[in-house]
């Protein structure tokens, strides 16, 4: 049965259910065998239901979209009613969610069956997975490096063939960042195209998205169809796609597309030779296809977007603290978090309401501009990263970096550090690594990972590409032509469990 999830994607294994194949519990069960065999060595998964997940499979509609898929959700919003909801933080450790998240409620709609849960850094703050709490998942492909984050968990999982797709969310890269690094499709909508609720309207301030990853581009298609729905309660609402997106697929791109595309960072920082060549690669091959490309950078001021989107993350930290005297039962104290999310929620309360406003009004700056950009050229495409991943704790904070971090509250240093000019600086040493994803959050274009490229260690490496608000379509479309070329990052055969030297997922 182990091979049923390396010879299908999560359409497939449907149709084997439709057709009586295949029974949903002997899906279950094939997909609990890997995540037991695999988890050890990757800790994706951080919860697991299995008990309810068998239960479940034997009441499946066979006529349903998703008939008996295995699936994860993230340990983020997306919660499943009675199971643990704890945002990768001890502070939530005994949280239950009360009801199921639409999106989870969407996809048991469509047949799909939860095994469980998956990790994320802290309150899904950082584009590596190495929570203190849970302790760090590992990148299929080397076990050496970070999956990426926050939907690092997820990615792992899906990488290794634990389940065909799984939740993930993006407020900044989350979904197009694993998905670089484990040579999977990740698609970020349009903001308001997915459901938030049902008991928040919006996700830091509409920046993030759900969706998940997977790794063919019709499963992605068909997730989205799944997830559409009316959310009168959404703060955002795109219009609905006249056609389904797994048909749009189907369907040939336009003969003659304008490109344009950049190897350069938004930030004026480096970005590594073969993040570049990946793109190189790309666009010369759509070129060879008749498509017109130029080279050209977004006509964004760089600097000044990741400002903005800085201020916001350090506002929703600030935010989240708050919210945890009502699942402590007292005030939030540095020990409840881990020393970067005190000295990000000490920033965030450093903030004034006016820089605040001015942050969000840059969003929409931004967006005009890329929208009139757009008028010109149909796709954007950048590297979806700077660098190759991180080894594992590389980006950890040291000991007097923590000192600092735990003690910025009391001494007023937050505010300091914001006076010092530091916080400036703080933009570019964070974002540095993964400066390209930010803009599509703060605009609520829709942008996408493409698995095109593995690096000289032999970890993938993603291209960004980015479309006007909407046009999901045209992204599905191409990701879909790119998909069957030999660009594409082939996990067919599962990425090998290494650690220096290649490792069979059945040795594991």
């Amino acid at each position: 049965m182990w091979s049923l999830f390396t010879d299908y994607d999560a359409l497939g294994l449907a149709e084997l259910v439709r057709s009586k194949q295949v029974h949903p519990r002997e899906l279950v069960q094939a997909a609990i065998e890997r995540i037991e065999a695999l988890n050890p060595k990757l800790n994706a998964v951080i919860y697991k239901r299995y008990e309810k997940a068998i239960a479940e499979a034997e009441a499946v509609p066979a006529d349903t979209p998703l008939a008996g898929v295995p699936m994860l959700a993230k340990d983020v919003h997306q919660e499943i009613q009675g199971e643990p909801m704890t945002f990768g933080s001890k502070a939530y450790a005994s949280h239950i969610a009360e009801e199921d998240s639409h999106f989870v409620r969407q996809f048991k709609r469509a047949g799909a069956i939860f095994l469980g849960i998956t990790n994320v850094p802290e309150f899904a703050l950082m584009a590596i997975t190495e929570p203190a709490h849970y302790g760090p998942t590992r990148n299929p492909w080397d076990l050496r490096v970070t999956p990426g984050g926050s939907s690092g968990g997820s990615a792992a999982a899906v990488a290794a063939g634990m389940v065909p797709m799984a939740g993930a969310s993006d407020g900044g890269g989350s979904i197009r960042i694993p998905a670089a690094y484990c040579g999977l499709f990740g698609l970020k909508p349009t903001r308001g195209r997915t459901p938030v609720g049902p008991k928040l309207g919006r996700h830091w301030l509409g920046a993030s998205v759900n969706h998940v990853l997977t790794r063919s581009v019709r499963d992605s298609a068909a997730a989205l169809d799944c997830l559409v729905m009316e959310e009168k309660a959404a703060a955002f609402m795109a219009p609905r796609s006249a056609e389904r997106y797994l048909d749009v697929i189907h369907r040939p791109l336009p003969k003659r597309l304008r490109i344009a595309f950049t190897t350069e960072s938004p930030l004026g920082t480096k970005v590594h030779p073969e993040c570049a060549e990946a793109v190189v690669r790309a666009v010369r091959f759509l070129e060879t296809l008749g498509h017109e490309v130029e080279e050209r950078t977004a006509p964004v001021d760089g600097r000044q977007v990741a400002k903005s989107y800085i201020w916001m993350y350090f506002g929703e930290v600030g935010a989240q603290l708050q919210s945890l005297r009502a699942i402590l039962g007292r005030h939030p104290r540095p020990s409840d978090v881990e020393p970067v999310t005190w000295l990000l929620g000490s920033l965030g309360r450093s903030v004034s309401a006016a820089d605040f406003v001015a942050s969000v009004r840059e969003w929409d700056r931004a967006a005009a501009q890329m929208e009139a950009f757009h008028e010109t050229y149909d796709f954007y495409i950048t590297p979806t990263t700077a660098m190759p991943p991180a080894r594992i704790g590389e980006l950890s904070l040291k000991r007097s970096e923590a000192k600092l971090a735990l003690w910025s509250h009391r001494w007023g240093i937050a505010r300091l550090l914001q006076r010092a000019g530091i916080v400036d600086k703080l933009v570019e040493t964070s974002l540095m690594r993964t400066p390209f994803t930010q803009l599509a959050n703060l605009t609520g274009q829709p942008a996408m990972s493409l698995p095109l490229y593995r690096s000289s260690t032999g970890v993938p490496l993603g291209v960004q590409v980015v479309a006007a608000r909407g046009r999901e379509d045209l992204l599905l479309q191409l990701a879909s032509l790119l998909e069957q070329t030999s660009l594409w990052v082939d996990l067919k055969d599962n990425p090998p469990i290494r650690e220096g030297h290649s490792l069979s997922s059945h040795d594991v």
